[in-house]
């Protein structure tokens, strides 16, 4: 259970789940309206999750030979591949962010203003960002290259310190506004229900298609769970409260 809900602080903690709540503030939501459509919209894609992954942990198949039930031996390539496609996408930008992060932490302790770059023909980055991003994909390569066994060793360890830090990044924040200030006495921006519904609707939508991709191969994971009560419950205490509290931080 541990280990498959560590893998979902894992997941669920980054930079993108620090938006969502905020940028349904900003379409005219307030607060509790937010973080409650991430925490429904996370409810429900939790329902297409342990269905599917059920047979991984029934059969012990991942999502690439689950996927000749429906598209056939030889059909079945093609999913996967579309699936391989947004996976690259989402790492690409995964990984951006986390070069970012290393130019930037750089920056503040040598003491350089990032600003003050030259960038790179055709790139449109600096050898200095360049070389931090290729950093951070090989870290990432390193721990996928050694397995299963070797993301779920990082997982579990990092899991604590990543809920430690959101709690310290928390009330670091409340302590630099010198209280929780106005956001959480701002009203909604909505007069009406007829107002409300539309940006709600599309709102529960962007959260349930935020792992909609995953809730497709998480067979790849599920296939190592020991048994179906450990994959449910582990996905079930991991995805909609991480997803929730962390979108709330941001």
């Amino acid at each position: 259970v541990w280990s498959i809900a560590a893998l979902w602080v894992g997941m669920a903690i980054c930079i993108t789940t620090y938006t969502l709540a905020s940028g349904l503030i900003a379409q005219g939501m307030n607060w509790w309206q937010a973080t409650l459509t991430v925490f429904l919209g996370n409810v429900i894609v939790l329902v297409p999750m342990t269905l599917n992954a059920h047979p991984g942990t029934a059969y012990g198949v991942p999502f690439p030979v689950l996927l000749r039930a429906s598209f056939g031996t030889l059909g079945a390539n093609l999913p996967a591949l579309l699936r391989a496609l947004v996976a690259c996408g989402w790492f690409g930008i995964q990984t951006w962010v986390g070069g970012a992060a290393m130019y930037a932490t750089g920056a503040i302790l040598v003491g350089w203003d990032p600003a003050a770059k030259v960038n790179l023909p055709v790139l449109g980055i600096s050898p200095g960002e360049l070389g931090c991003f290729l950093l951070f994909w090989a870290l990432n390569m390193t721990v996928i290259w050694r397995g299963m066994d070797s993301i779920k060793w990082l997982e579990v360890w990092s899991a604590p310190f990543l809920i430690l830090t959101g709690l310290g990044l928390l009330a670091w924040a409340v302590n630099a506004a010198q209280g929780w200030g106005p956001l959480l006495a701002q009203p909604s921006r909505f007069r009406t229900a007829a107002e409300f519904w539309p940006v709600f609707g599309a709102g529960l939508t962007a959260m349930v298609g935020y792992w909609a991709t995953l809730s497709l191969n998480i067979p790849d994971f599920s296939r190592f769970a020991r048994s179906q009560r450990d994959q449910v419950l582990g996905q079930a205490l991991g995805l909609p409260l991480t997803m929730t509290f962390y979108s709330f931080l941001g």
